[in-house]
């Protein structure tokens, strides 16, 4: 990652790309991965080429990402910036179901850090359910406030959102300080332009989550087009764009394949012309 730029998260600099750990869970994100030795292998292969920033859930298997994490990487680095979120649980069935009650708030906090084997978690997110992948007006006061307590305990250090509205954003900086927004955001979908900017002026980090389409992955002959004309993967284009589209935005793609891994990281030292720029912003 020798172009990554770096931006603040909290109270430390992190490489603008990271990395999700969402998919080293069974399929649905959901019980063991297929490969133990291949995930925690995609694991320390980021962090040896730069990655501080990485991304993840005690409601991703549930719990088995947190724990690949701790054999994968602990005893953590200084350096190595570890967010996790809360707010849903995991059904037996794999679904996906809220859960933002004070009581499993603290549950939550508690999982994380006895399964990433922490005494204080670095960044927790604040995830309210909206639709699932898209964020409505409901009140999130009783669901931060209870987080700013554990972050009061030193439980927690720093605070942050996911699928939020900008009054949300705003209803949280009410109770405590947010050092991070995680909403859904690509190439494609781009409601959250004002939200980006408003964050950025703020010195806000603004964490993209689907950055590649997510389960359903990002198509267009637009893209593909200028892929081709700089002679590289469409997937890694779309990655190269969001470096570029606002200094805030820190990318977590994720992956459970070591070669995967090493192809996105490989985007931020791709620089597309404006020209190009030009016609990927047309897409929207």
């Amino acid at each position: 990652m020798s172009n990554a730029s770096t931006f603040q998260l909290g109270d430390r600099r992190v490489n603008r790309m990271g990395y999700g750990a969402m998919q080293l869970a069974g399929p649905q994100v959901f019980g063991p991965p297929k490969d133990r030795d291949a995930a925690l292998a995609v694991l320390r292969a980021a962090v040896a080429a730069g990655v501080n920033h990485i991304d993840t859930s005690d409601f991703y298997g549930p719990h088995v990402t947190n724990q690949l994490i701790r054999e994968a990487l602990a005893p953590y680095g200084d350096e190595l910036v570890i967010v996790t979120k809360v707010g849903a649980v995991r059904g037996a069935d794999a679904s996906w179901n809220p859960a933002h009650s004070p009581a499993e708030l603290v549950s939550a906090v508690h999982d994380n850090l006895r399964n990433l084997g922490v005494e204080a978690l670095d960044v927790v997110n604040y995830r309210a359910w909206g639709n699932l992948h898209a964020p409505d007006e409901a009140s999130i006061e009783e669901g931060f406030s209870t987080l700013a307590e554990l972050q009061q305990q030193g439980l927690i250090r720093h605070l942050g959102l996911s699928n939020v509205s900008a009054v949300q954003v705003q209803q949280a900086q009410t109770i405590a300080p947010v050092v991070c927004v995680q909403n859904h955001y690509n190439l494609s979908h781009r409601n959250d332009e004002q939200l980006i900017a408003e964050l950025a002026q703020q010195g806000i980090a603004y964490v993209p989550f689907f950055p590649l389409g997510g389960f359903t992955p990002l198509q267009s002959e637009a893209l593909s087009s200028v892929a081709a004309r700089l002679e590289t993967s469409p997937l890694r284009v779309a990655l190269a764009w969001l470096l570029q589209r606002s200094p805030n935005l820190l990318l977590i793609p994720g992956t459970s394949s070591v070669n995967h891994l090493q192809e996105n990281l490989s985007a931020s030292d791709l620089v597309i012309p404006p020209a190009l720029i030009a016609e990927l912003d047309a897409l929207a």
